[in-house]
């Protein structure tokens, strides 16, 4: 009996959060691979902000997925059938699969990975794309200095929460942005970040005046909007703000940029995005000092697990963005 593979495909281009009519879920036969190709039964998917701005019909740093397409996603599976002579049935391995239970491969772009090391699903986490963001973010990007003094926006997120701890672990003075009084606690108590800021409840502005006296050297941003506009009037001299996203404008429908960025000059500051994509000839540099930090208990990687397969991907998306999860999300497939 031959197996289904059933898949979320992109119906339609969504305008703020996506819905159900932004996707379709069909079945299809489980491929078979030709020569130097593979098929990997899914197990995991990544569930990440960017796929809200892949879903856009505009110029970024990848192509929008197409009208019909299966969705765009990061993804660990097991090899179940290879004409392929670098991937043996049983492997297990990382890769860009897409939002479906079987994927056929060639091989480009993907990472065996080793579950006797690390729980699979770190390997989505700290030892995957969200832990090597963090990595070159703060690091080459962020150029940071021992003493100086982080905010981390998006604090309790799977990126944020390795970018703090990294701080930390490099010696400096390192404060969260969380929502939420959980997520807040689990950032100081846990990830032993200085101090913590519920922008739910706090004016982040005055909160960094108590826990940034000496103002901040190193901002690594996830969220934009108002978070940032606070942090810009904060700015130590020469500081650096790192922007890996934004998570606060995904959905907007009309995205609003920082108000406060003129602070940039008097702090001679410098405000800089990157994509991680642009690092991937270094990923095992950052692989193998993040494995090294968790052999060693020095990083903690946590990942909100959601089981449900790929019918429930749509909803599993929206927790994302209601800030629903604490650390890296995941979608068990199977």
């Amino acid at each position: 009996m031959n197996l289904t593979n059933h898949q979320v495909r992109l119906a339609a281009r969504p305008t703020g959060l996506p819905d159900a009519s932004s996707w379709e879920v069909t079945t299809e036969l489980v491929p078979a691979p030709a020569s130097n190709e593979f098929v990997v039964e899914v197990s995991h998917l990544s569930i990440d902000p960017a796929m809200r701005g892949w879903m856009n019909d505009v110029r970024s740093y990848i192509p929008p997925v197409e009208i019909g397409a299966v969705m765009r996603a990061l993804a660990l599976g097991q090899v179940t059938a290879s004409e392929h002579p670098d991937f043996a049935v049983g492997d297990h391995v990382s890769g860009a699969f897409g939002v479906q239970e079987f994927a056929r491969s060639d091989g480009s772009g993907v990472n065996k990975v080793d579950p006797a090391l690390a729980p699979l699903p770190t390997y989505l986490g700290a030892l995957g794309i969200t832990g090597i963001t963090a990595y070159f973010g703060l690091l080459d990007v962020g150029r940071l200095k021992e003493g100086e003094t982080v905010v981390v926006s998006g604090a309790a997120g799977s990126v944020g929460s390795v970018a703090g701890q990294i701080a930390k672990l490099r010696g400096c003075r390192v404060i969260g942005i969380a929502g939420g009084p959980e997520k807040c606690a689990w950032t100081v108590d846990e990830l032993t970040f200085d101090a913590a800021i519920d922008y739910k409840s706090e004016d982040v502005r005055q909160a960094l005046r108590g826990h940034a006296p000496d103002r901040v050297d190193v901002f690594f941003d996830n969220v934009g909007g108002d978070v940032l506009d606070a942090v810009l009037t904060r700015l130590a001299r020469g500081a650096r703000i790192v922007i890996s996203g934004g998570i606060s404008q995904y959905n907007a429908t009309q995205i609003r940029g920082p108000s406060n960025y003129l602070a940039l000059i008097a702090a001679r500051g410098t405000m800089t995005g990157f994509v991680v994509f642009d690092y991937l000839p270094r990923y095992q540099e950052a692989i193998t000092e993040l494995a090294g930090w968790l052999r060693e208990g020095k990083l903690v990687s946590r990942e909100h697990v959601v089981e449900g397969g790929v019918q429930a991907f749509p909803e599993t998306l929206l927790k994302l963005f209601a800030g629903e999860n604490i650390g890296k999300l995941v979608l068990a497939v199977s």
